[in-house]
């Protein structure tokens, strides 16, 4: 079964909503595919990032206001065993970088290794993942060759690719994440709980099993 994961690495409910999809996956059939693909909440952000607390009064209108998001991120996070430390994070990050990192990794079977070390070094850490430093522990964290890494770094490739495909998912509906699409047939919106998980993947299957039966040769 392949399921697309369509998510910003700067989206704490992305992360939430990774832990809700793992519950849900234990115990599901080992040849599930998951795939990260890119979404850019920020198209426009600037290459070095912007002040964090600036840019989210600006998105939702009062410190105040933040603070209250802020505080039911946080506890949606501890039940995930997530530890937020948004007072860490000082900067809202261009996350082209971090996409292309992903993808880099999706080549060479590390992707969800160093999905979960981006958010882990982003919002457990603090740490500014627009940084080639700290892109490169991450990716060390998931096992990925240090020196092919730092060239692949230095380098722009996967920039377009990256920009192109979160272009083309806007255009195709997406306006938040995470989302989450089964079987190219399913998609679910959002840090769902399990169960809602659960039951996706179980159309999902039954939807499999019934394509693998049409396209089976008539019994003669």
């Amino acid at each position: 079964m392949q399921v697309a994961i369509v998510s910003d690495t700067i989206c704490p409910w992305c992360y939430i909503g990774k832990r809700r999809f793992e519950r849900a996956e234990a115990g599901r059939p080992t040849d599930l595919a998951v795939e990260w693909r890119p979404f850019q909440l920020n198209p426009d952000m600037p290459a070095e990032g912007v002040d964090r607390m600036r840019y989210m009064v600006a998105k939702f209108g009062s410190e105040e206001r933040v603070g209250e998001i802020f505080t039911a991120i946080e506890q949606a996070g501890e039940a995930e065993g997530i530890q937020f430390v948004f007072d860490r994070i000082a900067r809202t990050p261009n996350t082209v970088d971090s996409h292309r990192l992903i993808e880099f990794a999706g080549e060479r079977g590390a992707q969800d290794a160093v999905v979960e070390a981006l958010f882990h070094r982003y919002f457990e850490q603090g740490e500014d993942i627009s940084d080639h430093g700290v892109l490169t522990a991450a990716g060390l964290d998931g096992g990925l060759d240090e020196d092919e890494l730092r060239r692949f770094l230095d380098g722009s490739d996967g920039v377009e690719d990256v920009k192109r495909e979160s272009e083309a998912a806007s255009r195709a509906g997406i306006s938040g994440v995470p989302c989450f699409i089964f079987e190219r047939r399913y998609a679910v919106t959002g840090a769902q709980t399990p169960d809602v998980f659960e039951r996706v993947f179980e159309l999902a299957a039954a939807a499999q099993s019934e394509a693998t039966a049409e396209s089976l040769p008539a019994a003669t």
